[in-house]
C-alpha cells in the first residue's frame, strides 16, 4: 500500500459551506416579524361595503392613541383635517360639520380578496390576531399547511408565506349531512396592507390658511352622478391639494402656505323635512320618477321665491354657515385666516341675496356698532336674564350667570368668547347668541321699510341707508329690487371672496326688474366677486353686461391649469385668423383691381388736364395709400388686444365674469353637453386655480409661474 493511500484525506469544504447556507436561510425564514397594521373605515358605495384606508397620517395617528387608549376608554381622535373624527373604544367614525351615518373602523392587518369587484377585504380585529399568531408559529416552527376556522364557518390555510387561501362557506351539506368546506374558487388571502396595493393617501398639510363655505344648487345631487353635496366637495377640496405643490411649490417649500379647508353648507334636506309630505298627498300617480324628480329639484327655484319657504331657506343657510364657523373656531384655536363663500347655481343666488343685506360698518366702527346695538336691544327688548334662559329652555345655567353677575345688559354685551369662558356649552351659546342676535335685528328694522320691495317700487324709499362713514360703498340702490320679503339674517364674519359658478344672478336681477347695476355699487361686507361659468352651462348667466350695458366684450378666458389655451381653441382661433388675412387680402386684391380701371380721382383729371406727369404720378400714389387702408381696418380690432374695460367696484374694481375653456370633446355638440357644462366645476382644475390664486393673493402669496 502506498503512502499516498495512507495519508487521511482532508474533508472538502464544499458540503459545509452549503450546510451553512441553508442553516441561514433557515434561520432567516423562521425569523418572525409583527405585521404593521393600518386602520381602514367602512363606506357604503352603490348599496355595497368598501374598506378605504385612512391616510398614513391617520393612520399612524390612530395606532398611537390606540396603544395609550387602555388608559382611556372615551379617546376621540380627529382625522381626515378634522372632518371626522374617531372613537377608538367604539370603533366608529363620525362627521364634524354635517349630518352623516357613522362608519366601522378597523385595525387591519390581514385581507382577503372579495368575488365581485377584487377589492381586498380586511378581516375581524379578533380573528386577525388568531390569523398572526398561527402564521407565527409556522414561521418560527416552519410548519405550513394550518388550518383556521372562522367565527362565520370560513376556512383559512396557511400553504406558506407566498400562499395562502380563504374559502367561502357552502351553505348546502351532502346526503352524509358533511358540509364540504372547501369546495369552491379559493381566496387570495394577504398579511399587511403593503401586499394588497391599497392607494393610501398622503395626508392634509395641519395649517389651514383659508376656510371656504360652499352652498349647493337645487336638489340633493350636485353633479352628474347624482353624488351630494359633501361627496362634491371632498373632490374640490381634493383637487386643491393637488394644485398646491404644482403652483405653490415655492411657498410650501418656505412653509408658508398649508392648505385651504372647504366646508359644505347643505339647506335642501331642512327645507323638504316638512314639505316633502305636503308635496306627496298632491301629486299625481302618473310618471311617477319624473314628479318626485321635479319635487325634488325644480321645487327649490319656486321655494326660493315664496316669502315663506325664502325664510327658511336663508335662515338655514346663514345659521348653518355660523354654526360650522363658531365650530370650526373651537376644533382650531390657532386659525388665523379668513373666510371666503362659494355658491353652485341656485346657491350662489341666496348667497348673493344674503350678502346684498348685510349690515355695512367701517372696519373701526364694526366692534362698537355691534356693541352698541346689541346694548340697545338689551335695554328696549330683551328681559332679565332668568327670563331668556327660561324662554330658551336653559334654566340649569341661570347659576352660572348669577354668579358672574351677569345681568341683561351684560348679557347683552357678551361675545362667544366670553360665554366660553364662562364655562357655557357650544349649544347653549349658539342659543344665546341666535336670540341676541334676532332681537337686534328685529330692534333695527322697526321703522324701516323691508328691503325686498314689489316691481317697479322705489328702491331708494325702501331701503334707507343711514349716513355713516362707509355710506358711498354700501349703498343698497337696485340689487334689492324685486327680492322676496325676507328678514335676512346676517353672518357673524365677513367674507373676503364671493365664487359664484354656474350662476343665474343676472337673469334673476333682470327678472326682478333690475335692469342695471351702479358701477360704484360693491357687497357691503364683501371685497370681492367671481362669476365663473362654462360656456355650454344653460343656467348660467353673466353680470358684467348689467354694470356695463353700453359696451359689448367678452368674459375672461380662464387660463388652463397646465399654463396654456387648450390645443383646439388655439387652432380654431388660428383658423379664424387665417380666414380673415385670407377674406381681407382677397377683398383689397379686387378693390386695387378694379379701381385701377375706373379710376376717375380729380386730382389726376387735372393734372392731366395741365399735362404735368409727375403730378399724376403723385396723386395716383396717394390714392393707392388710402385704398390700401381700407382693407386693413377690419383687421385691426382682430390683432389687436381690447382695451380693458372698466367694470365698476362689484369686485374691486377687477373682472367679474369669467368662463372656463371648454374641452375638446364637448365643442363637438353644445347640446349634448350642456347639463354636464352645469354640473363640471366640482372637478375642475381651472376653477380650483382661480379659487386658489385670488385667496392666496390676499395673503400676500403669488403662484410660482403666473398663468397668461
Amino acid at each position: 500500500m502506498s503512502a499516498a493511500e495512507h495519508q487521511p484525506t482532508e474533508p472538502s469544504p464544499l458540503p459545509n459551506l452549503a450546510s451553512s447556507s441553508e442553516a441561514l436561510e433557515t434561520d432567516a425564514a423562521n425569523k418572525y416579524e409583527a405585521v404593521c397594521p393600518h386602520w381602514f373605515y367602512c363606506k357604503v358605495v352603490d348599496s355595497r361595503e368598501r374598506w378605504i384606508p385612512f391616510s398614513g397620517q391617520d393612520s399612524e395617528k390612530l395606532e398611537n392613541a390606540h396603544k395609550s387608549s387602555k388608559y382611556c376608554d372615551e379617546l376621540v381622535v380627529p382625522t381626515e383635517g378634522g372632518r371626522y373624527d374617531v372613537h377608538l373604544k367604539k370603533r366608529l367614525r363620525y362627521a364634524v360639520y354635517w349630518e352623516e351615518d357613522e362608519s366601522e373602523v378597523r385595525r387591519c392587518t390581514w385581507f382577503y380578496k372579495g368575488d365581485k369587484d377584487n377589492r381586498y377585504i380586511p378581516y375581524p380585529e379578533s380573528f386577525s390576531e388568531e390569523l398572526e399568531d398561527t402564521y407565527m408559529i409556522c414561521v418560527t416552527l416552519d410548519e405550513w399547511k394550518k388550518k383556521l376556522e372562522s367565527p362565520t364557518r370560513e376556512i383559512i390555510i396557511l400553504h406558506n408565506p407566498k400562499l395562502m387561501v380563504h374559502y367561502h362557506p357552502v351553505t348546502t351539506t351532502d346526503d352524509w349531512g358533511a358540509s364540504p368546506t372547501e369546495q369552491g374558487r379559493p381566496r387570495t388571502v394577504k398579511r399587511g396592507v403593503e401586499n394588497i396595493s391599497a392607494e393610501i393617501p398622503n395626508g392634509e398639510p395641519l395649517q389651514i390658511d383659508h376656510l371656504v363655505f360652499v352652498v349647493h344648487g337645487i336638489g340633493p345631487a350636485c353633479d352628474i352622478r347624482f353624488r351630494s353635496i359633501v361627496q362634491c366637495v371632498n373632490d374640490f377640496r381634493n383637487v386643491s391639494l393637488s394644485m398646491l405643490p404644482a403652483h405653490f411649490k415655492n411657498a410650501q417649500e418656505q412653509q408658508q402656505i398649508g392648505r385651504v379647508e372647504f366646508l359644505p353648507v347643505n339647506w335642501h334636506s331642512t327645507l323638504h323635512t316638512g314639505v316633502d309630505v305636503d308635496l306627496e298627498r298632491i301629486t299625481l300617480p302618473s310618471i311617477n320618477r319624473l314628479r318626485h324628480f321635479i319635487n325634488d329639484t325644480i321645487l327649490d327655484v319656486f321655494f326660493y321665491n315664496s316669502s315663506t319657504y325664502c325664510q327658511t331657506i336663508v335662515d338655514t343657510v346663514a345659521s348653518e354657515m355660523n354654526r360650522i364657523y363658531l365650530l370650526f373656531l373651537e376644533r382650531n384655536p390657532d386659525f388665523k385666516g379668513g373666510v371666503s363663500i362659494a355658491g353652485h347655481s341656485l346657491g350662489s343666488l341666496i348667497l348673493f341675496d344674503l350678502l346684498t343685506n348685510q349690515k355695512c360698518t367701517s372696519d373701526g366702527e364694526e366692534d362698537k356698532n355691534e356693541e352698541s346695538q346689541i346694548s340697545a336691544t338689551g335695554q328696549e327688548g330683551i328681559g332679565s336674564v332668568t327670563d331668556i334662559l327660561t324662554e330658551l329652555e336653559l334654566s340649569e345655567y341661570c347659576s352660572v350667570f348669577e354668579k358672574e353677575n351677569v345681568d341683561r345688559q351684560a348679557l347683552a354685551l357678551c361675545t362667544e368668547k366670553e360665554l366660553k369662558d364662562m364655562g357655557i356649552p357650544l349649544g347653549p351659546r349658539m342659543k344665546i347668541l341666535h336670540y341676541l342676535r334676532n332681537k337686534s335685528n328685529n330692534q333695527n328694522s322697526k321703522g324701516q321699510t323691508p328691503a325686498a320691495a314689489g316691481e317697479g317700487g322705489n328702491v331708494k324709499q325702501e331701503v334707507p341707508v343711514k349716513p355713516t362713514n362707509a355710506e358711498t360703498s354700501c349703498r343698497r340702490l337696485d340689487v334689492v329690487t324685486g327680492q322676496v320679503s325676507a328678514n335676512y339674517p346676517q353672518l357673524i364674519y365677513k367674507p373676503e371672496i364671493f365664487f359664484a359658478f354656474g350662476s343665474p344672478i343676472g337673469m334673476f336681477l333682470t327678472v326682478r326688474g333690475v335692469k342695471r347695476i351702479d358701477p360704484n355699487y360693491s357687497l357691503p361686507t364683501c371685497k370681492g366677486f367671481f362669476n365663473v361659468f362654462h360656456p355650454f352651462d344653460p343656467v348660467a348667466y353673466r353680470i358684467e353686461p348689467m354694470i356695463v350695458p353700453d359696451v359689448e366684450f367678452d368674459p375672461m378666458l380662464l387660463p388652463h391649469h397646465k399654463g396654456r389655451k387648450r390645443m383646439h381653441l388655439e387652432l380654431k382661433e388660428g383658423l379664424t385668423r387665417m380666414s380673415m388675412d385670407l377674406k381681407n387680402n382677397l377683398l383689397g386684391s379686387l378693390r386695387t383691381a378694379w379701381q385701377s380701371f375706373t379710376r376717375t380721382s380729380l386730382p389726376a383729371v387735372e393734372a392731366g388736364a395741365t399735362g404735368d406727369t409727375e403730378q399724376v404720378l403723385e396723386a395716383e400714389a396717394s390714392s393707392e395709400k388710402q385704398t390700401d387702408r381700407k382693407p386693413e381696418e377690419p383687421t385691426t380690432p382682430v390683432k389687436e388686444e381690447s382695451a380693458p374695460v372698466n367694470v365698476g367696484m362689484l369686485n374691486g374694481g377687477h373682472r367679474i365674469d369669467y368662463v372656463l375653456q371648454e374641452k375638446p370633446i364637448e365643442s363637438f355638440n353644445e347640446y349634448l353637453f350642456a347639463l354636464q357644462g352645469h354640473l363640471c366645476y366640482w372637478e375642475s382644475e381651472d376653477t380650483v386655480l382661480l379659487l386658489l390664486k385670488e385667496i392666496y393673493q390676499t395673503m400676500g402669496i403669488g403662484m410660482d409661474q403666473p398663468l397668461p
